[in-house]
């Protein structure tokens, strides 16, 4: 740990204010909207490879995730995992009501608008099941694997926590979105290739990460270890 920070344990950091920890919230949740809004529904193919392009940005989102837990520990980044959810609860419902309106007579974008903003109910399921339950689990590794490095070798927890928290994200979408639609072997193939996307596009981005976290450690002056936080998702997690 840097000898220029303070140290302070998860309790005292759940009910800390800080000075920035609102604007990384804003990040986080302006990442993942429009990740899913814009990045969602195209295919892109680069390479001969074909892929979803919003893979190119979602897990900048894990990244603003990792920066959360690691600068402001577990109780902050998990009102911000809850307040994304309820982004993408409203985005969803939002979506939802304005793409069934009724269309003007003299309005001729109903057909590239439901292309667009129409959404299959299982696949926006699966997509908020995937991403609490991929964003708790990456945040809890983090957490945990901070403490058992002392606060050192960053590297080693944002790439792992990764690892977990994209394999669980990934091992409930892509079953609950597409099996019965595509078959198994397609789905196991694509929920592994994506996983492996991410978790090297985690890892590429490491450099910035690191200029992230130093940066607003350095602002806010502590260093924060869920030694004595209570890691239920359902926990309060409002600073008092």
């Amino acid at each position: 740990m840097d000898q220029s920070l303070t140290r302070i344990d998860g309790s005292a950091g759940a009910r800390r204010h800080f000075r920035y920890f609102d604007y990384v919230m804003a990040a986080f949740v302006t990442v993942l909207l429009l990740s899913n809004l814009i990045g969602a529904a195209k295919l892109s193919t680069v390479a001969g490879f074909t892929f979803g392009a919003g893979i190119l940005f979602f897990p900048v989102s894990y990244v603003i995730g990792d920066v959360l837990t690691e600068v402001y520990g577990y109780a902050h980044a998990r009102r911000c995992i809850w307040t994304g959810f309820a982004a993408l609860v409203f985005m969803a419902f939002m979506s939802w009501v304005v793409v069934g309106m009724p269309p003007a007579d003299s309005w001729d974008g109903q057909s590239a608008y439901d292309s667009v903003f129409g959404q299959v109910p299982r696949i926006v399921a699966a997509s908020m099941l995937a991403f609490v339950a991929g964003e708790f689990v990456n945040s809890f590794v983090l957490a945990k694997m901070k403490i058992l490095t002392a606060g050192k070798h960053l590297w080693s927890r944002t790439i792992g926590s990764t690892v977990f928290g994209q394999a669980v994200d990934s091992a409930i979408f892509y079953p609950i979105a597409f099996l019965g639609v595509w078959d198994t072997k397609d789905v196991i193939a694509v929920m592994i290739t994506n996983w492996a996307l991410k978790v090297l596009w985690e890892a590429v981005l490491t450099p910035v990460t690191y200029v992230a976290v130093g940066w607003l450690k350095g602002r806010e002056g502590v260093d924060v270890f869920d030694t004595d936080t209570e890691f239920s998702p359902f926990a309060k997690s409002d600073p008092s």
